[in-house]
């Protein structure tokens, strides 16, 4: 009783009768996307199946804006296939994603998707490894992409001070001049973030950023994330329970396509189910 109350009160703030539809040029984000209610996604009812099998079960899910969320679940819990679902790449055989109140997601493609402030970072990094780390950030930069601007236009000063501010942000302003093939792991996945960054999203869906980090590289993502949160609403994937453990404010469980529990990570970590079917324990 108390879940459906919860879920009539998000549904009322989601204004279906103004729902965007995607034009060569939208309207600025800030008239699509409304940060002050609280709840910035909204995944309903979410159904996905491949050849009979349920990737996603009725799955119901909701992210407040500024919030860090850790995702975890065994393999195939459907953690991969959620922010599919998010970002247009795979569309549910039933449900309803929204993204803001007016914004319904399943109406859009990725690039759409991306354009309107959500952006994913995968768990391997994609860097121009020939270009130096500035000029990673500087193609990633949300600006006008076609090729003749792109070869003409120089940099501004407000647009040099935000890549100087991302570098800082993401700890690698003593690598900018350097390439970003010559850098380690962790400083790849640092720069991928930054790249996002510069796309100024609100959401950002985080695919096990410490898979194969050094312990201080783990420590330097957590802190990262931590300092994004609040800014962007910050959704992580992740495996390591010890990561999770030092960044989470609140932990979903996916199990067979659902969510099994939610909560602060003491009480998930406690919890019977969770730890039957996923801790081993």
């Amino acid at each position: 009783m108390v879940e459906e109350t919860n879920r009539r009160e998000r549904n009322s703030l989601i204004d279906r009768s103004r729902v965007f539809e995607f034009r060569s040029e939208p309207p600025p984000r800030e008239e699509l996307v409304n940060t002050d209610t609280g709840v910035i996604l909204y995944l309903e009812n979410i159904t996905v199946s491949f050849d009979g099998f349920r990737a996603l079960d009725d799955l119901t899910l909701y992210i407040e804006t500024g919030e860090l969320r850790c995702l975890i679940g065994p393999n195939g819990a459907g953690k991969t296939t959620l922010m599919d679902v998010i970002t247009g790449k795979t569309r549910p055989d039933q449900g309803t994603a929204f993204y803001g109140q007016r914004v319904d997601l399943l109406r859009l493609s990725e690039p759409e998707i991306a354009t309107l402030g959500i952006g994913r970072k995968f768990q391997k990094p994609t860097v121009f490894e020939n270009h130096t780390v500035f000029q990673n950030l500087e193609l990633a930069m949300a600006a006008d992409k076609r090729v003749w601007p792109t070869l003409v236009r120089g940099l501004s000063g407000e647009e040099r001070d935000r890549i100087d501010e991302t570098l800082t942000l993401i700890g690698l302003i003593d690598t900018v001049g350097g390439l970003a093939g010559a850098l380690s792991h962790g400083q790849k996945q640092w720069l991928e973030i930054g790249m996002l960054l510069m796309q100024n999203p609100l959401v950002l869906l985080v695919d096990e950023p410490v898979a194969g980090m050094t312990q201080p590289e783990t420590e330097a993502t957590a802190e990262l994330l931590n300092r994004l949160a609040g800014d962007h609403s910050v959704v992580v994937v992740e495996h390591d329970m010890e990561f999770v453990r030092s960044i989470a404010r609140k932990v979903t469980v996916l199990h067979e396509g659902s969510v099994l529990a939610e909560g602060p990570f003491e009480a998930v970590q406690a919890d019977a189910r969770v730890r039957e079917v996923y801790l081993g324990a």
